[in-house]
């Protein structure tokens, strides 16, 4: 495939979502908050204009808050995660080959639109914004990097009115002596740092940089970014999802966990959701590793990382068989020596397989019924409710749980809390 790339951007997508179904947010200053509603992870336009930063941490801005009555929510990840499947849904109408990228970026396939291809991302704008309330921004380029950078001057330039395309040589020109080094796709703050010592602070710069000098300031990928920003397509649209080698579920828990009990709790429902999302994608795991740590920015408390693996034989997604490995690997690392608050915790799966690709054994008589439960599991858990059915070592008194204390509703996938209208 060489025909030109859109990527399509939500703009502010966590607030957008909130924006969607409370209008009253809109033209107020919003941020929403991190797990455990630490820092903030979005903001809109008005929030940032009053100079708060991503990553930022509350309790450093509660009084710039106050003062200028900023709107504060804890992250809704299930209302997000949904309306980025719908944002997606309403873009397979213009595109046989797209590539999902991230929660509010997709890649998308404009081979054969000629000189239509502005016209065709003008529409698929308003159709997000039709289907979904969502607002976007285009850019298209000949190169998944150069359509990257044609998204950023569509958000930052408003003379290109949500769609810039750097396929013309003219926009091009126009746009990469204005635009930082820093805002090219893959260009971290270390190699925008190596760059400004070679002089090269533009993104024009940087596409005139001889690739044998690229090679060496910042190894073959920082060459394969100046040859993207050149024309060269040396990455194309992923439209089948390459395979997964490894997966995790970590959550920093609402207080510190002080006991075993608790941290197997905690655990018990990371290997929980890991075996979901095994079954999810038709996959078998072969090892998991448990691991939980202490606060590093408290150096005046205790301090550990603990962590254990342990190999899955045979090769499972089955929940019974992970919570199991994943409890043995917490009483095999915990340790009563000091007061330890862990902070954190979480599960990893390693050398992942599709289910019909797993080795068989000697001793899988019966592995059958365990499917069939499982899938009864997802059924009851998908139409009643994720935690409907739980394991029993999961408890029902879950203190480890997440701080959302300003989380709204999960609109679109929760039937206690679909919006009402009165009339």
């Amino acid at each position: 495939m060489s025909g030109p790339i859109a990527l399509i951007d939500c703009n502010n997508f966590y607030v957008s979502c909130e924006r969607v179904f409370d209008p009253g947010l809109v033209g107020i200053p919003v941020i929403v908050l991190s797990n455990n509603d630490g820092c903030a992870v979005a903001r809109s336009d008005e929030a940032k204009a009053l100079g708060i930063k991503m990553g930022e941490p509350l309790h450093l801005i509660r009084d710039k808050v106050r003062r200028h009555g900023i709107k504060v929510l804890s992250s809704n990840y299930t209302l997000y995660g949904d309306m980025s499947r719908r944002v997606v849904d309403a873009l397979h109408a213009f595109s046989p080959r797209m590539e999902v990228y991230s929660i509010d970026e997709t890649f998308v396939d404009l081979s054969g639109f000629g000189g239509r291809m502005a016209d065709q991302a003008a529409d698929m704008r308003a159709a997000v914004r039709t289907l979904t309330g969502i607002p976007t921004c285009v850019g298209i380029g000949p190169t998944k990097t150069l359509a990257k950078l044609a998204n950023h001057a569509a958000k930052k330039n408003p003379v290109f009115h949500g769609v810039a395309d750097f396929t013309e040589k003219r926009v091009r020109d126009y746009c990469m002596p204005r635009i930082a080094v820093g805002e090219v796709w893959g260009v971290g703050s270390r190699t925008e740092a190596k760059l400004a010592a070679q002089g090269v602070k533009t993104v024009v710069e940087l596409r005139d940089m001889p690739l044998s000098l690229a090679r060496k300031v910042g190894t073959v990928v920082l060459e394969r970014t100046v040859a993207e920003l050149q024309g060269v397509r040396c990455i194309d649209i992923e439209d089948v999802e390459p395979q997964r080698k490894g997966m995790a579920v970590t959550r920093s828990p609402g207080k510190p966990i002080a006991d075993v009990d608790t941290m197997v709790s905690a655990v018990t429902a990371h290997a929980t959701r890991a075996a979901e999302k095994l079954r999810h994608h038709g996959l078998v795991a072969g090892a998991i590793t448990v691991f939980f740590h202490t606060n590093p920015h408290r150096p005046d408390l205790p301090r550990r990382h603990a962590s254990k693996s342990v190999t899955l034989k045979p090769m499972s997604a089955d929940t019974f068989d992970l919570v199991e490995a994943a409890v043995r690997c917490v009483r095999a690392a915990w340790r009563d020596d000091k007061p330890y608050g862990y902070t954190k915790a979480g599960v990893m799966l390693d050398d992942l397989l599709p289910a019909e690709a797993a080795p068989r054994t000697l001793f899988e008589f019966g592995r059958e019924r365990n499917v069939r439960l499982m899938g009864a599991l997802d059924a009851v858990n998908d139409r009643f409710g994720r935690k409907t059915l739980v394991l029993g070592s999961e408890g029902f008194r879950k203190d480890w749980h997440l701080k959302a204390e300003m989380r709204t509703p999960r609109y679109t996938t929760r039937i206690a809390e679909v919006p009402v209208i009165r009339v």
